[in-house]
């Protein structure tokens, strides 16, 4: 299917781009997330004539986004969990604890922004995880996990 992005999309392009897709997944993701179009000839003239504007908009978000990034760099939080003697825990901390930590702290950040690439974590200690703003937006954040002993 052929659809015109409104926003930057990884992997696919950048914003006003006519791009060819799989119907699934622009009829399923894409479009319901307002971040495409169709791409028909009213579509693309409707497009150029609020291009300027939807450039704004998206430049606006990107600067909100590193201005947040800024402040996240770098920033270590702290989570507890159960663990045994060894540090192992009991459960896992997930990326729904970490966004909620995050929330906490005055951050509205998702869970779906938090990167895990190996996983949830699984063992006491300081692991590194990103966070994913925007799509040119990724923040390293430490996460502390202080295994407390059952």
């Amino acid at each position: 299917m052929q659809i015109i992005l409104l926003e930057k999309v990884v992997n696919v392009g950048n914003l006003g781009e006519v791009v060819r897709v799989k119907d699934g997944y622009a009829r399923n993701f894409l479009i319901p997330q307002r971040l495409a179009r169709r791409a028909t000839t009213t579509a693309v003239a409707e497009f150029e004539a609020r291009r300027a504007e939807l450039e704004k908009a998206a430049a606006e978000k990107l600067a909100t986004c590193q201005t947040q990034g800024e402040k996240l760099s770098g920033l270590t939080i702290q989570i507890s969990q159960k663990s045994g003697v060894d540090g192992r825990l009991f459960g896992s901390v997930t990326n729904f604890d970490i966004a909620e930590a995050l929330t906490k702290q005055g951050f509205s950040v998702e869970k779906a922004q938090i990167r895990l690439p190996l996983g949830p974590l699984k063992i006491a200690g300081n692991h590194a995880v990103s966070v994913a703003l925007h799509t040119d937006v990724v923040v390293e954040v430490t996460v502390a996990v202080i295994g407390e002993h059952a």
